[in-house]
């Protein structure tokens, strides 16, 4: 952990499905992290909402993320692993083989979503803040769940940053996809164009992977389409799949 911050871990208690409070629960990770200088001050709170879904809330090391030695100039900031990620109860495959039936396990699912994980701040809000309203900063995925949370509790809420993860009013999400495919494809293009000996290495890999049973760390199998997924993030989307 960064010296630079003052940090406090936090563990919390909530109910699997907030509609059935006595039911089974989950337990929710939280970090605070505060300026050193600032740890005494009354400063307003400012919850991190990750993106994803499906990833933990960033662990503050070495100015990262950026952002945050900025928002502890005013604020107190909560990172929060989201139910199912993190250091919070989890959501993995061996937890999901437990279910006998696909049924069963997509009801447990279903309590993974952003309303979900609204009812969770608020819980953690009024533990840490009573009546008092606090802040978020939505990243992507953690857009949508402020658009959830202003329709669910805004009364929890004082301010809202979103840096991604609006949703259209009348867009769908094959809208949004139609029109960025051409973009991913135009992107592979221009980077063979420049790298025109990647497209050979690509498709050599891609063969190699599917004549031999390639494992990953985690014991995975590494196919085509597992390497596609992973190499997204570097633009390889559509003209990958052209070239194996």
């Amino acid at each position: 952990m960064n010296p630079a911050y003052a940090t406090v871990d936090h563990v919390f208690t909530t109910p699997l499905d907030h509609s059935a409070p006595h039911g089974p629960t989950i337990q929710l990770f939280a970090r605070e992290v505060a300026d050193p200088g600032r740890v005494g001050d009354q400063l307003p709170w400012l919850l991190y909402l990750q993106g994803g879904p499906g990833g933990k809330s960033p662990r503050p090391y070495a100015g990262s993320p950026g952002w945050l030695p900025h928002a502890l100039k005013t604020h107190r900031v909560l990172l929060l692993d989201q139910r199912g990620t993190g250091r919070s109860t989890p959501v993995t495959a061996r937890a999901a083989s437990r279910f006998s039936s696909p049924a069963r396990l997509a009801n447990h699912l279903s309590h993974f979503r952003a309303d979900a994980i609204v009812a969770d701040a608020e819980l953690i809000r009024r533990r840490l803040c009573g009546d008092e309203p606090w802040e978020t900063l939505g990243q992507s995925y953690g857009g949508f769940i402020t658009l959830t949370y202003l329709s669910q509790a805004p009364e929890g809420l004082r301010a809202c940053y979103v840096t991604g993860g609006l949703p259209g009013l009348s867009a769908t999400a094959d809208d949004v996809y139609a029109r960025t495919y051409p973009r991913v494809r135009d992107r592979v293009l221009d980077f063979y164009a420049r790298y025109p000996d990647d497209a050979g290495r690509l498709r050599e890999i891609a063969r190699i992977l599917t004549a031999t049973d390639v494992r990953l760390p985690d014991g995975d199998r590494l196919t085509t389409r597992r390497l596609l997924t992973l190499g997204l993030a570097l633009g390889m989307g559509d003209g990958f799949e052209r070239i194996h």
